[in-house]
């Protein structure tokens, strides 16, 4: 097997329940890396979110690369935009009526900041705006431009109201955006163009490399879509969900235990 390329998902997969990254896992990707494979990490949050790990990892640079925002964009780690998929004013609307289906939190994310019309915010969009060092800009609608475009929207609260929400999307809406249950208490919403899959493929036919040459790792809903490519060598993590294992082709030790470490001696280094 011929691995040029690696793709790492961050929360549940690279980094540990303490929002770390074990030394043996950081030392087995600082030797791939320094033996020419390329690191990519793939995550459904943005660049601001992952640049203290990369920076662990000596990922930096114009020749460095991340697939954030669930594939949403690809950007070089000094923040040069590769590609990107957006969604515009309309979805915009559609997806505040979406957020009648449950008693949860929406918000709108951009390269810049979070933004949303929610004035009550709960602990979850907190959190998330504080993980990828990212404000929350609370506006009225009014306030919002017709020419205005964001990456990537999610909708969190408690496990109840978010399954609730889960059960009540209509097929329609999945059928024009790709939907994902990223944690028991987040869904997101993405350009029908955008996932981690198919941003890892255009990404690594940009940089010359075949699918079969590309080894990926992850664990929950958002990594669905990588794990649909039959060309791809997928990892899944001793944590990961029962979709993830039933289309893996290996799976490995968990997050806190140094699986990507241990995969990447089993096949790669």
């Amino acid at each position: 097997m011929t691995i040029k390329m690696l793709a790492v998902d961050l929360d549940g997969t690279l980094l540990t329940s303490t929002n770390t990254i074990a030394s043996e896992t950081k030392r087995m990707l600082t030797i791939a890396r320094k033996s020419g494979i390329k690191i990519v990490l793939a995550s459904g949050r943005p660049l601001s979110g992952i640049l203290q790990y990369a920076d662990e990892l000596g990922l930096e640079g114009d020749d460095q690369f991340a697939t954030v925002f669930n594939g949403g964009v690809a950007q070089s780690y000094s923040g040069h935009v590769l590609f990107s998929h957006e969604q515009n004013y309309h979805d915009f609307e559609t997806m505040i009526r979406l957020q009648r289906l449950a008693d949860i939190n929406l918000h709108f994310e951009t390269t810049e900041a979070f933004y949303t019309l929610d004035r009550d915010i709960n602990v979850q969009m907190g959190i998330n705006a504080s993980t990828t060092n990212n404000r929350i800009l609370v506006r009225d609608k009014k306030e919002i431009p017709k020419d205005f475009t964001y990456i990537k929207c999610e909708y969190t609260g408690s496990t109840e109201e978010v399954s609730r929400f889960w059960n009540r999307i209509p097929d329609w809406v999945e059928k024009q955006y790709n939907v994902v249950r990223s944690a028991e208490n987040i869904v997101e919403f993405n350009n029908p163009s955008a996932s981690k899959g198919l941003a890892l493929a255009e990404l690594a036919d940009r940089l010359g490399f075949e699918e079969n040459e590309v080894m990926l790792f992850g664990d929950q809903g958002n990594d669905i879509s990588m794990f649909s490519n039959p060309n791809f060598f997928k990892v899944a993590m001793g944590n990961a969900i029962d979709e993830i294992k039933e289309r893996a082709d290996y799976v490995t030790d968990d997050n806190n235990h140094n699986g990507i470490a241990k995969a990447l001696k089993k096949f790669v280094l």
